[in-house]
């Protein structure tokens, strides 16, 4: 067998196999390798990209924001920095969708304001967007503003009990998501140890574990207006609901 070897100043020179001392004297030209007709050729992967495709929302601005600052997470396991009338207590009660929870509490005798908003999460202001995408750690809840002359705490969660199921964990009828988690949130000691009571009264009514979160109540954020009173303007249906004091009509939760 003869050899034939191009150096870089494009000489040739003819090698015989027969000298193999001159041969093992070569340099070893690890690029060369021997053909093999068996080997599998090498498999090309695809390079991923670690950045987030945008979305369409994401160009409108529409999609759902996630929790990254952590002086944004300050504000939001901040207190409750609203106040109530003079001589009114606050009270933040989550019990699934806010709509029906809101107008059922419209209706107590003693309650004087009530109003929707979120709770509980990592998101300074956010967007009803922002909290059905599960990420914020929100609970959807209505801020009750009540005389304590007129109406006691102890009556405010009788209607909190009897609204949900407090067994079922981030869920409430057919929503689900932690947004609908059944919480009580206090502003103040008597109604923190009135809570833990009337969970104690509760429990031995079940047969399963109820999951409340009892927590002091944190920043509220206000929902979007049109989730407002929901349901007593007419809802989605155009049908509104009585919020008279005392009415005990049946509540279409979805209008």
């Amino acid at each position: 067998m003869m050899l034939k070897i191009t150096t870089a100043t494009t000489s040739t020179t003819t090698i015989s196999s027969s000298s193999p001392r001159l041969l093992s004297s070569l340099p070893k030209l690890s690029f060369l390798k021997p053909f093999n007709p068996h080997r599998a050729p090498p498999i090309r992967r695809p390079t991923i990209s670690t950045s987030p495709k945008m979305s369409w929302l994401n160009k409108f601005g529409l999609a759902a924001r996630s929790p990254t600052d952590s002086s944004s997470s300050a504000v939001c396991q901040g207190p409750d920095d609203d106040s109530p009338a003079p001589g009114q207590q606050f009270a933040q009660i989550g019990a699934g969708c806010f709509w029906g929870v809101e107008l059922a509490f419209q209706r107590v005798p003693g309650v004087t304001k009530t109003e929707v908003g979120y709770t509980q999460g990592y998101l300074d202001n956010p967007t009803y967007e922002d909290v059905c995408s599960g990420t914020t750690g929100h609970s959807e809840v209505v801020r009750v503003q009540y005389d304590p002359n007129e109406c006691r705490f102890e009556t405010l969660l009788d209607v909190f009990w009897s609204r949900h199921d407090p067994t079922t964990p981030n869920r409430s009828g057919n929503d689900v998501g932690t947004q609908y988690r059944s919480g009580i949130y206090f502003y103040t000691p008597e109604q923190e140890k009135a809570a833990l009571e009337s969970k104690e009264r509760q429990q031995k009514l079940m047969s399963r574990k109820i999951v409340t979160e009892i927590l002091p109540a944190k920043k509220y954020y206000r929902a979007e207006e049109y989730h407002q009173q929901y349901l007593s303007k007419g809802g989605r249906l155009g049908s509104k609901q009585s919020a008279e004091k005392g009415c005990n009509d049946p509540i279409r939760c979805y209008g």
